[in-house]
């Protein structure tokens, strides 16, 4: 008896022996990987830190304050640098019509403001015209000396020159506008005009008249049919 007391027991101690071997073992790295990600839910995730703007600075400007191009952005000292900030400053820029390239970067919240101002107009010369004179074209340029080009006002008033053409008949005429970098940052505009041949009527026809006859009608118009004997007349030109 007391042999098979001894055999049980080692057996019961041999089991107790594996199973806490057991606990000891794969449990435990359970337990461990459990933990691990108890860690990991318990602690939010890092957010990077907001700069504030410690400082403003602008470069390249040449005729403007740097003062002046701050008071145009709505950035200031004390205010969270954001990159919707930054572009809406860049577009508050370009606004002005005073720059031909802005950025804004960023440095640990020492915020630069990076210029290139627009040139100033020194004078505008017009070429090429024969029919009409510079009194006549000089009326549909706006842009005028010392004032500061863009190219925008010069393909505005390309344009008006290309309609006053028109409105004499010349639908051939070109306009091709040349700018002339000086020092200084200042620019001459020259504007190149091709005049071409002017357009003339050949026939008009008067459709859906009863009352007046297409004659009696011609010759309340101002514009008249191109005839070999008046080929030189001005009223034969074509004016919408």
């Amino acid at each position: 008896m007391t042999g098979e007391a001894t055999i049980t027991s080692g057996r019961r101690l041999a089991l107790a022996l594996l199973g806490s071997t057991m606990l000891a073992g794969v449990p435990a790295a359970a337990f461990a990987q459990d933990a691990e990600i108890a860690v990991d839910e318990s602690q939010p995730p890092v957010q990077p830190q907001a700069q504030v703007i410690q400082s403003i600075a602008v470069s390249g400007a040449q005729r403007l304050e740097p003062q002046t191009i701050v008071s145009y952005i709505r950035l200031n000292v004390g205010d969270v640098y954001t990159q919707a900030a930054a572009d809406q400053a860049i577009k508050d820029l370009y606004a002005t019509e005073l720059f031909s390239t802005a950025t804004v970067r960023n440095d640990r919240g020492n915020v630069v403001i990076d210029v290139v101002e627009n040139p100033v107009v020194n004078r505008i010369i017009i070429e090429g015209n024969k029919r009409l004179k510079n009194d006549k074209i000089v009326p549909e340029i706006k842009l005028a000396p010392r004032q500061i080009y863009t190219r925008s006002k010069v393909r505005a008033d390309t344009q008006r020159i290309i309609e006053l053409y028109k409105r004499q008949g010349r639908f051939a005429a070109t306009v091709e506008p040349k700018i002339v970098q000086l020092s200084q940052n200042r620019v001459d505009i020259v504007y190149e005009i091709s005049e071409g041949p002017k357009s003339k009527v050949r026939q008009i026809n008067i459709i859906g008249n009863e009352v007046f006859s297409d004659s009696k009608l011609r010759g309340e118009m101002v514009t008249k049919q191109a005839r070999w004997t008046a080929f030189f007349s001005s009223n034969t030109s074509y004016d919408p």
